[in-house]
């Protein structure tokens, strides 16, 4: 781990306190920071999403919004 690189953002581009930095956890500082691996895939396309609608279908019936 480059510590010298993490702490030159927290405190330097973040502008993080000691205190602020070392109580992040490492999910929080690389979310803060835009280090954050985007994991999401494609945006599933219209028969994904319908054959998902099927499966996992609205508790309720009705339109939640009426």
């Amino acid at each position: 781990m480059d510590w010298s690189r993490l702490m030159a953002i927290g405190f330097g581009v973040l502008r993080l306190s000691p205190a602020q930095f070392w109580a992040m956890t490492p999910k929080e500082f690389a979310c803060a920071s835009g280090l954050a691996r985007h994991r999401h895939g494609a945006v599933p396309d219209r028969a994904v999403l319908e054959a998902l609608m099927a499966r996992f279908p609205d508790q309720g019936g009705k339109d939640r919004h009426e």
